[in-house]
């Protein structure tokens, strides 16, 4: 079992910066896919970054390539999402997730394909 935290969720202004971390716990995570997904208010949850171990690469959904970078420390088991040049319809509920062990080098962008949660948390960006 693994377990999730997500931390650096807050307020910002448009144009700001935010720095997001997963903390996981329960199992050694280096082999596992680790995704960013975001929920806003009556929408879907919403695929934005994932770092594969497997493939070594990460990829981003296309409204924030540029802006946002996945990383991940494994010594630490935490993964981090920093997010710059912030804009008012990045406002949501932001997850972390862990599939795996994935040795796969298919790009994991649907919520169904990863295996662990964290609680969320909030972001919004005012304009």
């Amino acid at each position: 079992q693994v377990q999730l935290v997500e931390s650096g969720g807050g307020l910002v202004q448009a144009g700001g910066s935010l720095r997001l971390s997963c903390a996981a716990s329960g199992r050694t995570f280096s082999s596992y896919t680790m995704g960013w997904f975001r929920q806003a208010p009556g929408k879907e949850r919403q695929f934005v970054a994932a770092h594969s171990w497997s493939a070594g690469t990460t990829y981003y959904v296309d409204s924030v390539k540029g802006r946002f970078t996945i990383s991940r420390d494994n010594a630490k088991n935490t993964v981090y999402l920093q997010m710059n040049s912030l804009k008012p319809e990045d406002t949501a509920v932001y997850y972390c997730a862990a599939r795996g062990p994935d040795y796969g080098r298919v790009r994991r962008t649907s919520p169904s394909e990863y295996d662990y949660w964290g609680q969320g948390t909030q972001v919004t960006v005012s304009s």
